[in-house]
């Protein structure tokens, strides 16, 4: 397993696109952070929702990339929120913890908070592959 690992900045082009930020919690846990501004809002003055679910997703994966071992690889199989508050400002939080894992799947939950305020959470399922010879 991998005991730190590369910020996904600078792993995930599409990451550094949205705007998401990347720091560990006291304890180590690795936390996505993505500050509200007018570009991820919707038409109705709120953070659109699929910036949330980039936030969850990226979250969980970068949560599970801890977990690995340097051959595998992982991909979204699915995932499930439930947007339970909007918002318009402030900085959205989402910290990922691992459910369970097999060989080749595993599950975890997400939770986004906002200045302590609940806005969604999530559980997801990602498969694990071994990396081709030509990913190493």
């Amino acid at each position: 397993m991998k005991s730190t690992t590369a910020s996904p900045a600078r792993i995930s082009p599409f990451a550094k696109l949205v705007g998401l930020q990347f720091n560990r919690s006291t304890d180590g846990t690795p936390e996505c952070r993505l500050q509200i501004s007018d570009r991820v809002l919707n038409v109705n003055g709120t953070v659109h929702g699929g910036a949330i679910h980039t936030l969850i997703d990226v979250s969980m994966g970068w949560f599970l990339f801890d977990q690995l071992r340097e051959d595998e690889r992982i991909a979204t199989v699915e995932v499930k929120i439930n947007y339970l508050s909007a918002v318009s400002s402030g900085v959205l939080v989402a910290r990922a913890k691992l459910i369970h894992r097999s060989r080749r799947l595993a599950v975890l939950e997400s939770q986004v908070d906002c200045g302590g305020q609940l806005i969604a959470r999530a559980m997801g399922t990602f498969y694990v592959s071994r990396a081709r010879k030509a990913d190493s």
